[in-house]
């Protein structure tokens, strides 16, 4: 998806600002959305240096990788990317290393360091991502008490493009207050809301709230079949971790804050969990979706998700379709690696340049990884042969 630049906040129009306070930008709490985040603020100081091959110690991945870009083709409808997806398309997956290393050079990837003034690092940040599989119905009873909702209709997505053509991609949500437009209500509120369209009923609220913060999951229905849910619509409020609250009232350690250590509390502490959920103030809601169950959920870019090749970035940055080198560098042995993967997806959590979410895939193991993954990360862009990264970035 190519996003298109718009002016710097500096320079929208004064009028704009009262409405703009009304309500947060759309972003999500978690990957696997449509949305187009807004532009940055001020350049990030990006820089890059062109490297080899042989500098890189790549793990492995490199068919993944063909697979993940052949589905970013569709998407990608400008040269040199149309050229290449047709090379792709003939190319066997044994041949995948090959087709990369020649038709795309790499480029170490840097930033200023925010500890060091006036130096650069390399180095980032990858968390992991997943789908999970949850236990619902589609309607209401027994265990099954907690809604996964639909799209409210009294929330109001104003777009403010048609006006102002330098904001498309901006859009903002929120809700009628007689004639005024207040933003929407938070989680918090929405949680004690019985007046809301509810597509299926789960019988865990946690479960229920690392199926907001991944996007898209699974529901395992009691007559054996499953239905697939994804990213409808999002109540406009930023996403917060749940963390803070959990290490100040609750004397959780920082050190191993995972998403099974949240579980194990959760466990623990039934009767805190709602106060503990409504600490996040944002709030996503699904749609069923169909599609060929073997192929992983769509990420932003409208196109499926490849496990252990697809990564969620941050769209001011780069543009969905761009294929990486990416090192994850983390104590356990299935944390440490360095792989091929392709940009399809973004996230409200996803902010930087040097900042990645990796999509593990379906299920209980994707779901261990990636509960625990917080790496040290390293990135190259592969740029096609005879460009430079300014030529294909946004």
């Amino acid at each position: 998806m190519n996003f298109p630049r718009s002016k710097k906040p500096g320079r929208l129009l004064p009028r704009l600002r009262t409405a703009l306070a009304l309500s947060a930008l759309a972003v999500l709490a978690a990957c696997t959305t449509v949305e187009k985040p807004s532009v940055p603020e001020k350049p990030l100081g990006r820089a890059f240096e062109r490297v080899s091959y042989s500098d890189i110690p790549v793990s492995g991945g490199w068919s993944e990788a063909l697979s993940a870009f052949r589905l970013s083709c569709p998407a990608l409808k400008a040269e040199p990317w149309i050229r290449l997806c047709t090379e792709a398309s003939s190319t066997a997956p044994e041949a995948a290393e090959a087709f990369f290393k020649t038709r795309f050079a790499p480029w170490r990837v840097t930033v200023p360091d925010t500890k060091k003034k006036g130096e650069r690092t390399d180095t980032g940040l990858m968390t992991g991502y997943y789908e999970p599989l949850l236990r619902g119905s589609r309607t209401q009873g027994g265990e099954y008490q907690h809604p996964v909702l639909a799209v409210p209709d009294d929330l109001l997505v104003i777009d403010l493009a048609s006006l102002y053509p330098e904001l498309k991609g901006l859009r903002l949500r929120g809700k009628l207050d007689g004639r005024r437009v207040v933003p929407y209500d938070p989680r918090g509120v929405i949680q004690d809301r019985t007046d809301l369209p509810a597509i299926a009923w789960v019988d865990d609220p946690v479960d229920l709230f690392f199926l907001h913060i991944q996007g898209s999951g699974r529901i395992a229905l009691p007559d054996g079949s499953f239905m697939r849910v994804g990213f409808a619509d999002q109540n406009g409020w930023r996403y917060r971790s749940i963390s803070g609250w959990l290490i100040k009232h609750e004397g959780l350690k920082p050190e191993g804050l995972s998403m099974q250590r949240i579980r194990a509390w959760a466990k623990a502490n039934p009767s805190k969990v709602k106060t503990a959920l409504a600490e996040n103030p944002s709030f996503v809601f699904f749609e069923e979706r169909r599609g060929d169950p073997a192929l992983g959920p769509l990420g932003a870019q409208g196109v499926p998700l490849t496990p252990l090749a697809s990564v969620a970035v941050d769209p001011r940055e780069w543009r969905l379709g761009t294929p990486f080198i990416v090192e994850a560098d983390q104590a356990r042995p299935e944390l440490h690696f360095t792989r091929p993967v392709v940009a399809q997806d973004t996230g409200g959590a996803i902010r930087g340049t040097i900042r990645f979410d990796y999509f593990w895939g379906f299920g209980e193991e994707a779901g261990q990884h990636a509960g625990r993954q917080k790496s040290a990360a390293r990135a190259w862009v592969l740029v096609p042969a005879g460009l430079t990264p300014e030529d294909i970035i946004p």
